[in-house]
């Protein structure tokens, strides 16, 4: 293990881990967890999290697993549980074991005793907002509850009380004796049991008191074997409270919290609170949405496990929070896809164009014509598809201007273009309606450029794609656009959703494609040539999501220096 070590990553955490091993500490073994609330479902933070507890464990031969960490049943729900598992599974990973904090409801509560008996905890009578009205602040200490002293017996006949369900919910709390003095807030007499007299999705009605997540938290990670218990930066304060409640239950060899910075997009929000709300107000269209930043909009936008995978561990470990550019995560994106996608021709903004010298059969109908055309040019074993041409054709609205402006080089009226793996065509005429737009481009094709070149080697400036009417198979293409507008939500306002995008989403109607693209899974992502990656839902509909456009935006603001 210790020569494998050498070629692992050198920053702080991975140096704590080696440096624990080298000691012999846990006996040399590595266990992690991840530990969510199951009150939301994931979103991209919680993926840079996923992906460094288990890389973390991988990498030095270890196990990690995933806690359930449900103190919170107000806020919780068998839903969010199972979306969580699917989730992890999906990015890629398989947790060795899978379990919940409140399946050491009973072990908490006799340790919870065991701290009242050693005079470290005791039951306090006032209200929440009184209890934070004598907190303190950073610059004065709090004030000691006038409760504070009851003796131990007095403390245990009304914890026992609150376990038996007697007082109703607020009444009482339980709180850990430490130091209302403490230059930390999180040691001030901190809260480990309130009243709840709620259902919980596990545990039903048995409990009418539950832990909070400070005191279920490090005692979980003890019960499980927990080595290294690996935390975002917002625990940091929390980290003497964890070892003080470990220390105090004289816990040997204690877990050893680690903390990281939490990984931020631009243009993004993963506060759950948000999140829900866009949910519950109807802004978008459930957690699953394609514009969300969670695991399951991602997942449905088309955004490959693997390309967060590799997103997350290029972030890297650190200890200063920062915001990435939603740009980078898009780069590793579309890197996957071009890898990985099939090409596929489709129309989003169809026009007609007609080859008014098509030849026609005995019967009058126009010639079908099959080229072949390649699939995805990154993988030889995909080899080639049969496109069907004939002289009825979908183009896009833009590759097409009656007047061209300056510099356009696709096709207009007396200009040569050529169709991707087709022909070369010259436009002869327009058919408009009453109105005077054009619905119909008439054009010739030289039977000589089979193939799309010229046997007289002539150039041509521009290559379309196209699709043939009579084999076109219909779909709807939603086309994305930054949910927020800014690239710091609520800078500006201090709220974040001020900074709603109205124009997030826009759905194309009567959309057409080659016949292959029927043959796409659900889920499956494919590159339409010339306009982007788009993924078919995953309810197996002709609902394609563009997931990423085709030029990469994050070497642009790379080159630029931005």
């Amino acid at each position: 293990m210790l020569g494998r070590m050498t070629a692992l990553p050198t920053n702080y955490l991975y140096e704590a881990v080696k440096a624990d091993i080298a000691a012999g500490r846990y006996g040399q073994r590595v266990q992690t967890r991840f530990p969510p609330e199951p009150n939301g479902y994931l979103h991209i933070g919680h993926a840079k999290a996923i992906v460094t507890d288990f890389s973390v464990a991988e990498d030095f031969g270890g196990t990690c697993m995933l806690r359930l960490d449900d103190t919170n049943p107000e806020a919780e729900d068998e839903d969010y549980v199972q979306s969580i598992i699917e989730d992890i599974r999906w990015l890629g990973y398989e947790p060795a074991d899978v379990r919940f904090a409140s399946g050491y409801f009973q072990e908490l509560y006799d340790w919870a005793e065991q701290l009242i008996e050693q005079g470290l905890a005791y039951v306090d009578d006032q209200s929440a907002e009184e209890i934070s009205a004598t907190r303190g602040s950073f610059a004065e200490p709090g004030t000691n509850s006038p409760y504070r002293d009851r003796s131990v017996e007095e403390n245990l006949d009304l914890f026992r009380r609150m376990r038996a369900g007697e007082f109703a919910d607020g009444t009482h709390t339980l709180r850990a004796k430490i130091d209302m003095s403490h230059e930390n807030m999180q040691m001030r007499d901190p809260l480990m049991y309130r009243i709840r007299k709620v259902e919980h999705h596990q545990t039903g009605w048995d409990w009418p008191i539950y832990p909070t997540y400070d005191w279920a938290h490090g005692q979980s990670d003890a019960i499980e074997g927990v080595t290294h218990s690996l935390c975002s930066l917002e625990f940091e304060s929390h980290r003497p409270l964890y070892d003080w409640f470990l220390a105090a239950l004289g816990c040997e060899q204690a877990p050893r919290q680690i903390e990281f910075a939490r990984l931020e997009l631009t243009h993004t929000v993963t506060s759950k609170r948000r999140l829900l709300k866009l949910v519950n107000d109807g802004v978008v269209d459930g957690w699953d949405d394609p514009r969300m930043p969670t695991i399951r909009g991602l997942r449905r936008r088309g955004y490959p496990a693997a390309a967060i995978r590799d997103f997350c561990k290029a972030v890297g470990i650190t200890r200063v929070n920062s915001r990435k550019a939603i740009e980078e995560l898009e780069s590793f994106v579309r890197r996957e896809l071009n890898a990985t996608a099939q090409r596929r021709m489709a129309v989003l903004q169809p026009l007609k164009l007609t080859l008014t010298n098509w030849p026609t059969d005995d019967d009058g109908r126009p010639v079908v014509e099959y080229f072949e055309v390649g699939n995805n040019p990154e993988r030889a074993e995909d080899g080639t598809r049969l496109v069907p041409f004939t002289g009825e054709l979908w183009i896009e609205q833009d590759d097409f201007r009656e007047v061209p402006p300056p510099k356009y080089f696709r096709l207009s009226p007396g200009r040569e273009v050529r169709l991707r793996g087709a022909f070369l065509v010259t436009a002869t005429d327009v058919v408009t309606d009453a109105d005077g737009n054009v619905v119909e481009v008439l054009a010739t094709y030289d039977p000589a450029s089979k193939g799309g070149n010229a046997p007289d080697g002539r150039k041509v400036k521009s290559t379309m794609h196209w699709v043939s009417r009579p084999h076109a198979v219909p779909f709807e293409a939603a086309l994305y656009e930054r949910l927020f507008t800014a690239e710091a939500p609520g800078s500006a306002t201090g709220e974040a959703l001020d900074d709603l995008n109205p124009d997030s989403r826009s759905v194309r109607t009567g959309c057409w494609a080659e016949p292959a693209l029927a043959e796409t899974a659900a889920g499956e992502v494919v590159q339409f040539e010339r306009l982007g990656y788009f993924a078919r839902d995953l309810d197996g509909s002709m609902h394609f999501h563009r997931t990423v456009g085709l030029r990469d935006e994050w070497a642009t603001l790379v080159k630029r220096g931005q």
